[in-house]
C-alpha cells in the first residue's frame, strides 16, 4: 500500500507502517554514514552532543556525490546499512525513528527497533541519480572535514522508499525469501 507521511516521525505514523508499505516521505531529514556514525557514537558515549536533535528523526545512509552546476545534490543512492548495525542501537535509544538504506540489519538493531518503535526504509540502490531529482534543500550541517559523509540536513518531497522492517520486527527481507525462493 502506498503511503505518504511527513517529518519528523510521529507514534501514530511509525504504528501504521507495515513491512512491504510503499513511502513517500516529504520534509527534513539527516544524512550521515560510516565516519559521522562513529563520531556521533563518540560524543553521546562521552554525554556530549552531536550536531542534530535525534528525536523523531530520520538517517539517511548516503554519501552524494558532488553537484553539478544548478543542482542541489549529486547522485543520492543509499549505502549498505550493516556498516551503521554497530552504532544503531545507542542511536535508537536517544530517539532516532527512522533510517533509509540498503541491505539487511543485524539482531541487534531489529531487537533496538522493536524496543525503541523505528522503522527501516530501503531506497533503491543504483537509483542515485532518480532519487536526489526528490531532493530540493541540501546543506552540510556538521564534520565538513568528512567531505562526501559530512552530516546533511535535506528536505526532501515525495521521497521513495520501501519499509523494509517495521516496528514490530516485521522483515521484509525474510518474508520475501520465503514466499519466492523457498519450495516444497
Amino acid at each position: 500500500m502506498d503511503k505518504h507521511i511527513k517529518t519528523p516521525l510521529t507514534e501514530e505514523i511509525i504504528n501504521e507502517l507495515q513491512a512491504g508499505d510503499y513511502v513517500y516521505i516529504t520534509g527534513t531529514i539527516y544524512t550521515a554514514r560510516d565516519a559521522a556514525h562513529k563520531r556521533m557514537y563518540e560524543s553521546m558515549v562521552k554525554g556530549e552532543r552531536i550536531p542534530f536533535d535525534l528525536n523523531n528523526n530520520i538517517i539517511y545512509y548516503l554519501g552524494p556525490t558532488p553537484e553539478r552546476e544548478g543542482q542541489v545534490i549529486g547522485s543520492a543512492g543509499p549505502t549498505t546499512s550493516s556498516r551503521m548495525d554497530k552504532y544503531t542501537p545507542l542511536l535508537l535509544e536517544h530517539g532516532l525513528k527512522g533510517m533509509i538504506g540498503k541491505g539487511k540489519r543485524n539482531s541487534e538493531v531489529i531487537n533496538a527497533m522493536i524496543k525503541n518503535k523505528g522503522i527501516y526504509f530501503a531506497a533503491v540502490g543504483g537509483a542515485g541519480a532518480l532519487l536526489s531529482k526528490k531532493i530540493l534543500k541540501s546543506k552540510v550541517i556538521a564534520y565538513d572535514d568528512l567531505g562526501t559523509e559530512a552530516i546533511r540536513e535535506l528536505y526532501v518531497e515525495e521521497f521513495p522508499v520501501i519499509v523494509v522492517i517495521d516496528s514490530r520486527g516485521n522483515n521484509l527481507y525474510e518474508t520475501a525469501y520465503k514466499e519466492f525462493y523457498i519450495t516444497d
